[in-house]
Formats: structure tokens, C-alpha cells, sequence
């Protein structure tokens, strides 16, 4: 496969610690990801005020996980091609990450209007700060005051620094931007188009934005890392959930507890491709 990053593409990412890729998607598994949303949450998406109800989250997060489609997506091999070629090496795996919809603004229903965050998703202290990336696809087109990705641009290089200052509780809150303005900074909300897919630095402060439109922000979450067949008990877990169509056991249970009513257990496991087999961890990539 042809490389996805151009020498320019490596260098605004090693300077501002994130990268728009345009069009990495094809439209036909964009659609397919929304539609899978739609039904996985059972709303009516011509119905604003149907909306805003369980299982639903107030942030916006859609705890689905297995859909053909999303898992379609992690296959892809330009979305692997794109992870690969930042960490320089072949051996990874895929997080089984989920979804978002973050809809606008009701005055009937202030508690899902999501204000936004900015925070980190690693500990910034350690040094040398590792090198761990993340990603989000966008699903429908998304401009500033829509609810889409926003970030501080170029802060993952002195994130240690940053942080030396900062207690352990204060690091976890996810609105760093507000509570340290002066060490943070202010975030900029990047714009995308359905099919875009923007890559960060995980020492990179980030988040969604604030929705003040009238139509929802949809994405998909992804994300790789170096493989670890070492950790067998990792693996086996990642295995059976994709094998059960269950919620994944290594997700932080208090912040995602999962689908109640259970939806994509009813489903047969998703279809993998052999580059999907290796990337969830059922063959090895020796």
C-alpha cells in the first residue's frame, strides 16, 4: 500500500501533535458507521426530541463496540497503514473503542448539553513521555461550535513540564484548559469532513468541543498500540469480547459501565479480515 503521510504531514504532527488526514474513509463505511449508530441507540433520526434518552450518555459517548461496521473501520488498511507508519513498526493491535453523538443543544433536556473537555488520556509525568497515539474518524462534516475535536496544539512536547506542577487528582480533570489556563493554554476546535480522520499525540490535551448547532456530531473512536502476546490475560480479554460481542473488560468501568440492555450480544461475532485478526490479537504477527 502507498504510504499515507507525506514528509510535510510528519513534520506538522511532530510540531502541533495532531494531523487532519482528508478522506481516509470511503463514504459507503462512513454511512455504515452512522447507520450502525442510529440503530445501536434505536433513536429516530429524523426526531430531534427523540434524541435524548438511554442508553444514550450525557456526554455523548455510544458504549457500542462490536458492529460490523466499526470494526470494518479498524481494519481498514489505510487507517493501519497510517498507524504503522507513526510508530514504525507492523506489530500492533486495535483498541475496541467506541462511538459518539453528541447532540445539540434542548432546553428540555439541558443535561446533554455537553459543555466539552480538554484533558490527557496518559500520565504526562513520565519521562521520557511515551510515544502513544489515538485517533477519530468523523462521520458527518464538522466546523467550529459543532461539538468536534478540539486540542492545544504543540503542548505533548513539554507536557512533563507542564504537568511537574500539577497534583495527581488535578491531572485527571477534564477541563484542563479552564482550571490551569495559564500552563494549558486555550484549545482550538478542528474542522473535518465525513471520511477525515485526525491522529494526536496522547500527551496532547484534548477533547470534543461544546455543540451549539442544531444537528448532532457524529465519530468513531481508534486507536492502536504495540502489541504485548505476552499478556496473555490482555489478550484473552480482548478475544472474548470480540467473541461475545461483549463490553470490553479492560474499559474504565465507572466512567464507560456499558450497555444495559446488552444489544450486541444478540449479535454474531464481527467478520475479520486477516490484517483484523492480527490487529485484535487472534493471530500473531510473527
Amino acid at each position: 500500500m502507498s504510504p499515507v503521510l507525506s514528509e510535510a504531514d510528519r513534520a506538522f504532527f511532530d510540531q502541533n501533535g495532531y494531523l487532519v488526514v482528508r478522506q481516509l474513509i470511503a463514504s459507503e463505511l462512513v454511512d455504515a458507521v452512522v447507520d450502525a449508530i442510529w440503530n445501536f441507540l434505536e433513536f429516530d433520526r429524523n426526531d430531534p426530541s427523540d434524541w435524548y434518552r438511554n442508553p444514550h450518555r450525557v456526554s455523548g459517548m455510544v458504549e457500542m463496540y462490536h458492529d460490523q461496521a466499526l470494526w470494518d473501520v479498524r481494519q481498514n488498511p489505510a487507517v493501519y497503514e497510517l498507524f504503522r507508519e507513526l510508530f514504525g513498526r507492523e506489530d500492533l493491535w486495535v483498541f475496541v473503542d467506541r462511538a459518539n453523538l453528541k447532540p445539540p443543544p434542548s432546553e428540555a433536556h439541558s443535561e446533554y448539553d455537553h459543555h466539552g473537555m480538554v484533558h490527557w488520556d496518559i500520565d504526562v509525568r513520565e519521562t521520557p513521555t511515551p510515544f502513544l497515539v489515538q485517533g477519530v474518524l468523523y462521520l458527518v462534516d464538522t466546523k467550529q461550535g459543532e461539538g468536534g475535536f478540539q486540542c492545544v496544539p504543540g503542548l505533548h512536547r513539554r507536557a512533563a513540564q507542564v504537568s511537574a506542577g500539577i497534583s495527581d487528582q488535578d491531572l485527571r480533570h477534564q477541563q484542563l484548559h479552564e482550571r490551569f489556563p495559564a500552563q494549558i493554554g486555550p484549545p482550538i476546535e478542528v474542522e473535518a469532513n465525513a471520511g477525515d480522520f485526525i491522529i494526536w499525540h496522547s500527551a496532547l490535551p484534548h477533547g470534543n468541543s461544546r455543540n451549539f448547532s442544531d444537528k448532532p456530531r457524529l465519530a468513531q473512536y481508534v486507536r492502536m498500540f504495540p502489541a504485548d502476546p505476552a499478556d496473555e490475560e490482555l489478550r484473552e480479554a480482548r478475544i472474548a469480547s470480540w467473541r461475545e460481542s461483549s463490553h470490553p473488560a479492560f474499559q474504565n468501568p465507572r466512567a464507560f459501565p456499558g450497555d444495559p440492555r446488552r444489544k450486541e450480544a444478540e449479535s454474531p461475532p464481527a467478520q475479520l479480515t486477516p490484517l483484523g485478526r492480527k490487529l485484535l490479537g487472534l493471530d500473531d504477527w510473527i
